[in-house]
């Protein structure tokens, strides 16, 4: 059988944009959203542990940037399941060529493409249409106590989001600037 998905790399290392291949025919389509050994066979270890959904209703919103402190840190795989969104990730991996880099792409219902985030990224999307629903695969479970997260307009990153933030929620506005002593992630 032919490869159902096709990996295109990044600027920052690790960070995949993955490109799903519907089958369809007169009835609509079947599409895989993820292969563990197809994933293995280029390269990519990922166990899901849990998956999650989000709903997000006005345009303009931004969600993020969350990730995961060590020994919590997590990959995530996040397709756009209805809408259109710009997904952002960004290298919070101590000593990292790219730390605190980030890079965009958009995901949609309609162009068959995830982004994969390594372990040592935060992660963050802003909706570009109302009603957008996404669904996330992660390699480990949600840990409250090791939650971290970074103001999505932190000047340190410089993230050119597509519109004006129109909504953030309280925990997402909340979140301090980024220390000058902020040296990232220890893997």
């Amino acid at each position: 059988m032919s490869p159902r998905f096709t990996f295109h790399p990044t600027p920052l290392a690790g960070l995949t944009l993955v490109e799903r291949k519907p089958l369809a025919d007169q009835r609509g389509y079947l599409e895989r959203l993820f292969c563990t050994d197809e994933f293995a066979a280029n390269g990519i270890q990922f166990s899901i542990l849990q998956t999650n959904r989000t709903m997000t209703r006005r345009k303009g919103t931004v969600r993020g940037l969350h990730f995961q402190f060590p020994p919590h840190v997590e990959m995530k795989l996040v397709s756009c399941l209805a809408g259109r969104v710009f997904d952002v990730a960004v290298d919070l991996k101590q000593d990292s060529p790219t730390f605190l880099q980030w890079h965009g792409e958009e995901l949609s219902a309609g162009n068959n493409k995830s982004l994969l985030i390594p372990a040592g990224f935060a992660h963050g999307l802003q909706t570009l249409e109302d009603d957008c629903e996404l669904l996330y695969f992660h390699s480990a479970a949600y840990a409250a106590q090791a939650e971290g997260g970074i103001h999505p307009q932190e000047p340190r990153v410089g993230i050119a989001w597509p519109l004006p933030v129109a909504e953030l929620s309280m925990r997402d506005s909340s979140h301090p600037a980024l220390s000058s002593d902020f040296k990232g992630l220890s893997l």
